[in-house]
């Protein structure tokens, strides 16, 4: 349905063709629930044409420290092999001869002073063919065991106004967050989500406030305001927002679950405005559910359809009072190869649909939908998120679900039957070896407490012994260069072990189980937990940076507002919003690199992990490759 149609027009469900049941979508065939191997797959078609890269700018930052500036700025996937860069400052060279790398120490200049970088190919400097964008200014400061000097950017943000609902009154607070150039200038936005302080866990009962979605761009001016309404209920589970030009136009969209009366950012209003299906209990389960892809610009819808699957039968979930029924995930993915489709999940403890979609000519279309049915293929085997990984080496997106994964022409994979979880790392964890390799924990206490297997097969490369618990934290990374490739570590099992085998190379494992983040300038990531960064030693971990006046997200979880290789180097940086709300701190690393690579976000895997970051337990973004 077109935005000249949904505004304010009350959609009825049961009249349209995207209205879906079990019987409107074949569920795969299930594979057993034996020792896991490959699933039979379609065969394979002509390999895709491969996906064009974002636009970006050179994300030029310049922060003012005690010996001068320091600068940092993208090296990009249109710049050839052997591109350096010269930098000007106030329109005069500053470097003695181009360099490879992309930070640079400007000793003793001004704080004001205004920057240009130009890459060199081959001893000849592009031209300039427009102006030249001004740096981003951060301010500096010294944080961290080591005396590190990192640097900040505050992003002002707008509160949205409180309100009461039987459940109490309730303020807002910025929650999870994801980047896009949402209008083309070849620099990201930062689209938010506001919680309500009364925002539920699907487990619990009572009303909430309205979920809410602002876009700012970075000197913190709004660009629009979407409202969901009374008919999405807040909390972790329910608003999976995904960031992304699905049109490939250069301006990304926004595209997430609505309701009757969701409102765009350009007042809109979707369905019935004087509905309210909420029942005694503050769940939503009554009523018509869709599907909206918003303009990033300015917030308007482009366009609206049912949402695939609807809730159809609660105890098809796993129970019958709507907890695991409105269990949502969401991501994007080339399942093409070419060009990106929306992924939208339902369900994980049970049963387990997901469906792509496309938008295309202003027009969402349903590519496919895969349903676990009542048993087997997918069936309780998915996490409380996802990720999206080309695993076969095809050119085509997998999505992979927890324990089991979707094919990118929405056919089972495979599963290893160790059922649900809650952290999922996917990455090349082991480089001495072809392809990928999927790191998950588990809950049930008579399945193994984690396990390193083969992304494409299944195969199992290694299983910790059961721990009759819930391992509920896990990581999967390269944090120590004293052993190959990336480390494995969780909650519930001792030591640092390899991904490779599993063999314990530390008797310490990090004093975090969270987030990761390249930050310091080697090929080891950083462990990022809370508001703080620390190196991991096998004596104890040395704290980098502690955020100053910040609060991170999602109560014990413990995440940034968002992780992203959003300016400079490839090196990435993190998001906390103030303990007051009243701003978003972006926090960059000013520790000079050898390491140059192009952005991080050019990265194929590394981009779509920026766009799922955002769903039910936050996971960080990996990339295709190993270390930079």
């Amino acid at each position: 349905m077109h935005k000249s149609t949904v505004v304010r027009a009350l959609l009825i469900t049961t009249s349209s063709a995207l209205v879906a049941t079990a019987a409107a979508y074949p569920a795969t065939a299930a594979a057993p629930t034996a020792a896991p191997t490959a699933a039979p797959t379609a065969a394979p078609t002509a390999a895709p044409t491969a996906a064009p890269a974002e636009r970006l700018d050179r994300g030029l930052i310049s922060v003012h420290t005690g010996t001068g500036n320091f600068l940092s700025w993208r090296q990009v996937a249109q710049d050839p092999p052997g591109t350096a860069f010269t930098v000007y400052r106030d329109g005069v060279q500053v470097t003695a001869k181009p360099v490879s790398r992309t930070n640079f120490q400007d000793t003793r200049a001004p704080a004001e002073a205004v920057y240009e970088v130009r890459p060199v190919l081959d001893g000849v400097e592009s031209a300039r063919t427009g102006p030249a964008t001004p740096p981003l200014r951060m301010a500096a400061h010294t944080e961290g065991e080591l005396g590190v000097t990192a640097s900040t950017r505050d992003v002002p943000l707008q509160i949205p106004p409180g309100g009461s609902t039987s459940s109490g009154a309730y303020t807002y607070e910025a929650n999870d967050a994801s980047a896009g150039d949402l209008d083309g200038d070849g620099q990201y936005e930062i689209v938010l989500k506001w919680n309500p302080t009364n925002a539920k866990d699907n487990a619990h009962a009572g009303h909430t406030g309205n979920t809410i979605l602002d876009a700012y761009k970075l000197d913190g001016t709004r660009l629009w305001r979407i409202d969901l309404g009374r008919n999405i209920r807040s909390g972790a589970h329910y608003t999976q927002f995904q960031v992304f030009d699905y049109d490939s136009d250069g301006r990304a969209e926004v595209v997430l679950k609505t309701a009757d009366g969701s409102r765009s950012g350009t007042g809109q209003v979707i369905g019935n405005a004087g509905a309210d299906h909420r029942n005694s209990s503050g769940y939503v389960l009554a009523g018509p559910e869709f599907l909206t892809v918003f303009r990033g610009a300015d917030g308007a819808i482009l366009d609206t359809e049912n949402y695939v699957p609807p809730r159809g039968n609660l105890a098809d979930w796993g129970d019958n009072y709507g907890n695991r029924a409105d269990r949502f995930l969401a991501g994007t993915a080339f399942v093409d190869g070419a060009r990106p489709s929306i992924i939208m999940a339902r369900g994980y403890y049970t049963r387990a649909v997901v469906s792509a979609w496309d938008f295309r000519n202003g027009q969402l279309t349903r590519r496919w939908t895969y349903d676990s049915g009542r048993g087997g293929g997918a069936y309780g085997q998915g996490n409380h998120n996802l990720s999206v990984s080309d695993v076969d080496g095809d050119g085509r997106d997998e999505i992979i679900y927890g324990s089991a994964t979707i094919d990118d022409n929405g056919t089972l994979m495979y599963r290893t039957g160790f059922g649900h979880g809650d952290a999922l790392h996917v990455s090349d964890l082991v480089p001495g070896r072809p392809g990928q390799e999927v790191f998950t924990v588990h809950e049930s206490g008579n399945q193994p407490a984690m396990d390193v297997h083969d992304a494409r097969t299944g195969q199992v490369l290694y299983r910790a012994p059961a721990c009759d618990c819930d391992n509920g934290r896990g990581v999967a990374a390269d944090v120590w260069a004293g052993s190959p490739g990336a480390e494995i570590w969780s909650a519930a099992v001792g030591g640092l072990r390899s991904a490779a085998n599993g063999n314990q190379v530390a008797a310490r494992k990090p004093g975090s189980q969270n987030f990761v983040i390249w930050w310091d300038g080697d090929g080891q990531r950083e462990l990022l937990d809370g508001t703080q960064i620390s190196k991991y030693g096998t004596g104890g971990d040395t704290r980098l940076l502690t955020g100053s006046g910040v609060s991170s997200n999602n109560g014990t979880k413990s995440t940034p507002v968002l992780q992203a290789d959003i300016l400079g180097d490839w090196r990435e940086e993190v998001i906390w919003r103030t303990s007051d709300n009243r701003a978003l701190r972006i926090h960059a690393t000013t520790t000079p690199t050898t390491i140059s690579r192009p952005s991080l976000m050019q990265d194929r895997q590394y981009r779509l992990a920026v766009a799922w970051q955002n769903t039910a337990y936050n996971q960080p973004p990996h990339a295709s490759f190993s270390t930079p």
